[in-house]
């Protein structure tokens, strides 16, 4: 049975669901704002029910390599991180791609460059949705806007990564993070054995067993043409990807003049000021990309011949507005709005720039 819990933070609700899913194995280290995943997992002890394994590392770049052996092993591993200390683990993340192993990584994005703030952020878009980290590879990337898809995204991103064989990621903020809503979570999923991993995952390196080679997961090949083809295989798989993904929300969309595109929070914050333009007789929609990788790219541009303007509101210099241009193809006038640091903008601020930046 699932079970309702009241005023769950979304960084407790992301502990509480790995728990529930099955996970094997968390390895992180504290960073606000998230330092809340592993203080709830530490205080639920899972290796004490389910026999999941939870581990303060030394350091960032140590954590995700103990994700990296993890996921080698066919196992539902992963870490938390914000920000700066995402960054540490980037180099890790390109080899467990370039591996083609699954594993969850969440990022509950602070103010930056730097070091930063502690405040709400959403400028870690490029580094998620391009590979921020070496070489050609991309991450499925998942943006929750309530502590419910915190919780749920858990399950989504874990099935992803196996699916597709591949990182996925929750890339949140602060204001999801640390906000406290009513969440009902997942009912307990037990844990794979060694003998099911072997049969669900042939490419995992379990040991040596009789009458079958070693597996061995290597990301070096010295010979370019073989690592070309290797990367041509990569670039198909995410192609793949691409057709068969694509979550998003439209909110009156289809009467609107003008949409406002938003992710995360931020997407919360447009709701309201969708609603707010609407009382003032500006017709306005919102679309929500829920996967920022693979980008709806085409169900934006479905709008882009019937509307006036498209308005993007991130909590950063703009990055996503990017992707929106691309989708329309300058077919509609594209604008971005935001602030920057860890300062969150109002709805009341969003209708203002909707009405500066289109004169509506």
């Amino acid at each position: 049975m699932s079970e309702e819990i009241f005023l769950m933070k979304g960084n407790e609700a992301i502990a509480h669901a790995a728990i529930r899913y099955g996970a094997d194995g968390y390895f992180g280290y504290p960073i606000t704002p998230q330092s809340e995943i592993m203080e709830t997992l530490m205080a639920e002890a899972p290796w004490k029910t389910t026999g999941m394994v939870v581990l303060q590392a030394e350091s960032e770049t140590a954590s995700i390599n103990m994700v990296y052996g993890g996921a080698g092993c066919g196992k539902a591993v992963m870490t938390s991180s914000s920000s700066p200390g995402m960054s540490l683990m980037l180099e890790g993340v390109s080899y467990i791609a370039a591996g083609e192993l699954p594993c969850l990584l969440v990022n509950v994005m602070r103010g930056g460059p730097g070091l930063g703030t502690i405040q709400p952020s959403q400028a870690d878009y490029f580094q998620a949705v391009k590979g921020g980290g070496h070489g050609d590879y991309k991450l499925i990337t998942l943006a929750p806007s309530s502590v419910q898809e915190m919780a749920d995204f858990v399950t989504l991103g874990f099935d992803l990564a196996f699916k597709y064989q591949t990182p996925a990621m929750i890339l949140t903020d602060g204001v999801i993070g640390q906000m406290m809503e009513k969440v009902k979570l997942p009912a307990y999923t037990r844990r794979r054995t060694d003998a099911e991993i072997r049969e669900q995952c042939p490419w995992a390196t379990l040991g040596r067993l009789p009458g079958k080679k070693p597996t061995i997961i290597t990301t070096l090949e010295l010979d370019s043409n073989k690592m070309e083809v290797n990367n041509l295989r990569l670039q198909a798989k995410y192609r793949k990807i691409e057709k068969e993904l694509c979550l998003h929300q439209e909110i009156n969309c289809e009467d609107a003049d003008y949409i406002l595109v938003a992710f995360g929070s931020a997407a919360r914050i447009c709701q309201k000021a969708m609603d707010l333009a609407r009382a003032q007789g500006i017709k306005v929609g919102l679309i929500r990309p829920i996967t920022l990788w693979p980008f709806p790219s085409k169900e934006i541009d479905k709008y882009a011949s019937k509307i006036k303007g498209i308005l993007t509101v991130e909590m950063n210099a703009g990055q996503m507005v990017e992707d929106v241009r691309l989708a329309v193809s300058g077919k509609v006038k594209v604008e971005h709005y935001g602030r920057l640091g860890g300062i969150v903008p109002t709805p009341s601020e969003v209708v203002d720039a909707l009405q500066r930046k289109f004169d509506c």
